[in-house]
């Protein structure tokens, strides 16, 4: 018996045009803005609380019905549930206020050159919302950090 396995015969393969075939490429449209939720590039003071962490102001930007990006001075973990305070003052003690519950849902460190040869950093937390609430009260100031 012979146990010798057999080879199949590529002598011919060199003999033969070498082609590879290239994919076509075909055009696209331009993608355009595919976000669910119209955003607001506009800068505002927001008040974030945590249980964990205390209550923060932060630097709010690109407001959304879904979500928001808010600079802060540190980074809850992804997955916490914060609250978002929006405070608009009225004349004397009077404010209009409305609360948001939202996820943690990105971190965004960012490093950049500020004027001059120094650099900066931001440190920045993509949030998505939960709900919106009515609390019906303000926030005490000896719990603002």
């Amino acid at each position: 018996m012979n146990t010798a396995k057999r080879r199949p015969d590529l002598s011919h393969v060199f003999d033969e045009p070498m082609t590879i075939p290239v994919p076509r490429m075909e055009a696209r449209e331009p993608r355009g803005n595919t976000r669910l939720h119209t955003r607001f590039d506009k800068a505002f003071i927001v008040l974030v609380g945590s249980e964990v962490y205390g209550d923060t102001f932060a630097v709010a930007r690109n407001l959304s019905g879904g979500g928001i990006l808010v600079e802060m001075p540190y980074a809850p973990p992804l997955g916490t549930i914060v609250t978002v305070h929006f405070q608009y003052a009225r004349e004397g003690d009077d404010f209009d206020e409305i609360v948001a519950r939202a996820e943690v849902k990105h971190h965004h460190y960012l490093n950049f050159t500020a004027s001059g040869d120094e650099g900066a950093r931001v440190r920045a937390v993509g949030m998505r919302f939960v709900e919106f609430v009515d609390t019906g009260h303000r926030v005490a100031p000896e719990r603002v950090q």
